[in-house]
């Protein structure tokens, strides 16, 4: 085999023989060569071709922890918030419920105080009014509404504590003048006998009244002057039809000459209450109701308590 070789730089043209051997040992490392670097520029352009693919697939991965990062920390965020917004509304009902009760207080400390029920009218809503806000104006934050709604609870409780207490003592002193004997005890009537010495009506002697006569329309209510317990109902001689009440501090009232009496021994009575219908039983001129105060056992002049409205 004969292998010819040219160069521009020679202008001789020439060959030379080459033996099988010393071709396969010129030859096949050359190929060697080439072929291996062909396999690495192939090899290379994988690399190069790949390494995009990787880049976006590991940044879609990222991008998608990323939203599910945020969609857990959204949705544990709703959860906090709705149990804020679940206990703001168990403290508004809680303070709706103290209100309801303040202004049923209200109400009843009004009527036992006689107040302008006008005035005093716990159904309607306090009048206010005031400039239109204007941009300047800013938004109440949660922090803010949770720290005014504890003041105003506390507030409340305060209110209510104090006018129970106030109730408390209107009713003690309420009380209290129910059971001391005052005001009259007919509905409608006049003093025809007072207390003390007089000439006895039917032998004009003088003689001691130990109590007032109140005449008026028979069969009008007799009411009580105070309350009491009833102690004694029945006949005795001269009162005709007689109701006995004791009071508090010693206090005895009687009322006589009844046509018609309405409680019996026992019973608990109130300020006000008929007793008895005005008659003229016992020793009598006409439709009238003796009248009497006793206090520890002594009768005493009515006459004072008779002015006594309270």
């Amino acid at each position: 085999m004969k292998i010819i070789l040219l160069s521009r730089f020679c202008h001789k043209k020439g060959s030379r023989p080459l033996s099988p051997y010393k071709l396969a040992f010129t030859v096949i490392p050359l190929l060697s060569v080439i072929v291996s670097g062909a396999l690495w520029a192939g090899y290379q352009m994988g690399l190069s071709d790949q390494a995009p693919a990787a880049e976006v697939s590991t940044t879609a991965d990222v991008v998608h922890d990323m939203l599910l990062s945020q969609r857990e920390e959204i949705e544990d965020t709703k959860g906090r918030t709705q149990e804020h917004l679940d206990a703001l509304a168990l403290r508004l009902g809680q303070m709706q419920s103290h209100i309801l009760r303040i202004n049923a207080l209200g109400e009843r400390l009004a009527k036992l105080g006689k107040l302008d029920e006008d005035e005093f009218n716990f159904d309607e809503e306090p009048a206010r009014g005031g400039l239109e806000s204007n941009d300047t104006a800013l938004s109440v934050n949660l922090t803010d509404l949770v720290s005014e709604m504890e003041q105003l609870s506390q507030v409340i409780s305060d209110r209510e504590h104090k006018l129970n207490l106030m109730e408390g003592l209107i009713r003690g002193d309420q009380l209290a003048d129910e059971l001391v004997p005052s005001g009259r005890p007919v509905e409608k009537g006049w003093v025809s006998s007072r207390y003390g010495y007089r000439n006895d009506p039917f032998n004009g002697k003088k003689a001691f009244h130990h109590g007032v006569d109140v005449a008026g329309k028979k069969n009008s209510n007799v009411i009580a002057v105070a309350s009491g317990v009833v102690t004694w109902v029945g006949k005795k001689s001269g009162f005709g039809q007689l109701v006995e009440l004791t009071h508090s501090d010693g206090y005895v009232t009687r009322y006589g000459h009844n046509s018609k009496i309405l409680v019996k021994v026992g019973d608990l009575v109130t300020k006000g209450q008929p007793i008895a219908l005005m008659g003229s039983s016992g020793r009598s001129t006409g439709p009238h109701v003796h009248f009497e105060i006793a206090q520890n056992g002594k009768t005493i002049n009515p006459a004072k308590y008779l002015r006594n409205k309270n």
